[in-house]
């Protein structure tokens, strides 16, 4: 297909046919899939809910606390997100992030 015959209106057509088609087939991949791991889970004797709460479950996992603030010990971060404030106040001391390690 040579584009540079197109005119404009025929290739934004054709940009639109191809966003649709795209579209229906993202939607028949996904419904092949489903069908597909619901066989496998069928075969094997195990419900589709268990399936689905196990996966919820692995995302949900806690995150171990690596940082302890010496001065109060229920202060504690993982390491993740913003840093708290006592932790920001102990680096502005010029002390090390090391030494609040657990």
């Amino acid at each position: 297909m040579d584009l540079s015959n197109m005119s404009l209106v025929e290739l934004r057509n054709l940009q639109e046919q191809i966003k649709q088609e795209t579209k229906k087939r993202e939607q028949q991949d996904l419904t092949k899939a489903r069908e597909q791991i619901l066989a496998i889970a069928q075969s094997v004797g195990i419900p589709l809910k268990d399936l689905i709460d196990g996966a919820v479950r692995a995302k949900t996992g806690r995150v171990a606390v690596r940082y302890r603030n010496p001065d109060d010990a229920t202060q504690q971060w993982t390491g993740r997100g913003r840093q708290p404030k006592w932790v920001k106040e102990w680096l502005e001391a010029d002390k090390s992030l090391d030494l609040l390690r657990v």
